[in-house]
């Protein structure tokens, strides 16, 4: 199991606590277990912004330019320079991160990425219940439409949050997990030609738990396509805490 952090969320500002429960995950890991247990964790309020990654590159200039190993070329594109937001909304979340900067910003505020199941599971609280947004027609409008329209995103807190106090878990950006990878790609299993193939090759439905799920589909399928290096203008990330 994936330790994330090594402090507990209730010591920081601009934390909620997400109580522990069941959480049906899009790809159950086997016909039998189509619930998985959810321990109670930290989680940001918001995604990082530009201004709170910019505050962390001046903590931590060894950030302010990764080796391409670590963040690809485009990595802060959009900044004047790695320590001038230039023209950017400094409460706009930051994008442009690779998954070792993000990982790297969670660890120093004593966290870490929060894993898929993590996320998953708190973003599927709808402002009334706990569980629901994965069926929840509001819900799936805001996300299909910004899927269609997405542009450079704007401020965090402009709707109103989940249940569980969380901002702009849907519609505002794509946000790393710790395991981003972890569900769709594997080279041994696509060698082996299990299922796994299958879902590389565009079939992925095929294992969903619900495959009329498209929105979620997307989800996992942008993950997927992901590398650890990678940037891009509408991907950012928010960090997850123990208790």
């Amino acid at each position: 199991m994936l330790l994330i952090g090594l402090i507990a969320a209730a010591s920081l500002p601009g934390f909620v606590q997400i109580p522990g429960g069941e959480h049906r995950p899009f790809y159950p890991p086997s016909p039998e277990q189509v619930l998985l247990p959810v321990q109670a964790f930290g989680m940001d309020i918001t995604p990082v912004t530009n201004q709170e990654f910019l505050d962390f590159l001046q903590r931590e200039p060894s950030w302010q330019d990764p080796p391409i190993i670590l963040a690809e070329g485009r990595y802060l594109q959009s900044w004047a320079s790695p320590t001038d937001l230039g023209a950017l909304d400094p409460g706009a979340p930051v994008t442009d991160v690779s998954w070792h900067a993000a990982r790297a910003y969670c660890q120093d505020r004593g966290g870490d990425l929060p894993t898929v199941t993590q996320w998953e599971f708190a973003a599927d609280a709808t402002q009334t219940q706990a569980t629901g947004a994965r069926q929840d027609p509001a819900t799936l409008s805001l996300i299909l439409d910004w899927y269609a329209l997405q542009g450079s995103p704007g401020p965090v807190r402009q709707r109103s949050p989940n249940l569980h106090g969380l901002y702009d878990m849907h519609g505002l950006i794509w946000e790393w997990t710790l395991d981003f990878n972890s569900q769709l790609i594997s080279s041994d299993a696509r060698e082996a030609g299990d299922q796994d193939r299958v879902r590389f090759c565009g079939a992925g439905a095929l294992d969903a738990s619900d495959p009329e799920d498209y929105a979620s589909f997307m989800r996992f399928a942008y993950r997927s396509s992901l590398t650890a290096n990678a940037t891009t203008s509408n991907l950012g990330f928010r960090c997850a805490y123990s208790r």
